[in-house]
């Protein structure tokens, strides 16, 4: 079974999405904020069901989608590291970059 380890960037990304979400509603961005988190819990089991990154090409490189945010994780051994979390309207080259 493999261990989740959020990065930094990755718990930065998740806040800010909060954020936004609650200034419209407080309630709804922390239901949101969890589902993102329990949409990751799978890796624990199943480190490779989420796909590779079509921008790095890297087999370690990985990304669970959940409605319209790419959550990118790297798979080293049995940790799992989430690294960004970014709205899929971006793109992701950049930020990619920056991963490898």
């Amino acid at each position: 079974m493999a261990q989740i380890n959020w990065t930094k960037q990755a718990l930065s990304d998740l806040e800010a999405i909060g954020d936004y979400i609650a200034r419209d509603s407080p309630a709804i961005a922390q239901l949101f904020v969890n589902r993102i988190i329990n949409s990751v819990s799978r890796l624990e089991s199943f480190p490779l069901s989420g796909r590779i990154v079509p921008e790095s090409k890297r087999e370690t490189i990985r990304e669970v989608i959940f409605r319209n945010y790419r959550i990118v994780y790297s798979l080293e051994d049995d940790i799992i590291y989430i690294l960004t979390i970014f709205h899929a309207s971006k793109l992701a080259i950049n930020l990619i970059d920056d991963i490898n």
